[in-house]
């Protein structure tokens, strides 16, 4: 894992350098499947996953996050990236870090959501979910319509 670095921008894992209050305007502000979130979720959202930031100089400017275990699963959320540095395939390059850090130590499954990336995912080798009708869920989020386009 560890610092990696591509056209001036730093990739890092270390979870001290996360900008939580920029993380949160993002996720609050500006994204639809975490609209209004709690500034305190954001925060033990982070403590409790492995996140992945990007940087340009001192400023943050893309995150994701690994939900897992380290051994047979991982759930990659909140992948965002500032609107002046999309196009640059930093949202790419966070999830295929998580990607290839974790397949290092073994996780063999990995699953995502997005109503509208579905191409930048699929340069990642995510395909559609089979048998999606064996999943069950309890979704209690305020934002469920909007993230089921139901709104």
């Amino acid at each position: 894992m560890g610092d990696r670095q591509r056209d001036g921008y730093v990739l890092t894992t270390d979870a001290a350098r996360v900008d939580v209050d920029r993380v949160h305007q993002w996720l609050c502000e500006q994204s639809y499947w975490a609209a209004g979130r709690a500034y305190d979720e954001v925060r033990r959202s982070i403590e409790g996953s492995r996140p992945y930031s990007v940087f340009a100089g001192g400023d943050q400017v893309a995150v994701a996050r690994a939900v897992t275990d380290g051994a047979t699963f991982a759930w990659i959320c909140d992948v965002f990236v500032d609107v002046g540095h999309r196009g640059r395939g930093l949202g790419g390059w966070l999830v295929d870090s998580i990607l290839e850090d974790l397949s290092a130590v073994g996780v063999p499954r990995f699953l995502l959501a997005t109503k509208d990336a579905h191409e930048v995912y699929r340069r990642s080798g995510f395909e559609v979910l089979e048998g999606a009708d064996r999943y069950m869920e309890i979704d209690r989020r305020p934002t469920r319509a909007a993230i089921l386009g139901l709104t």
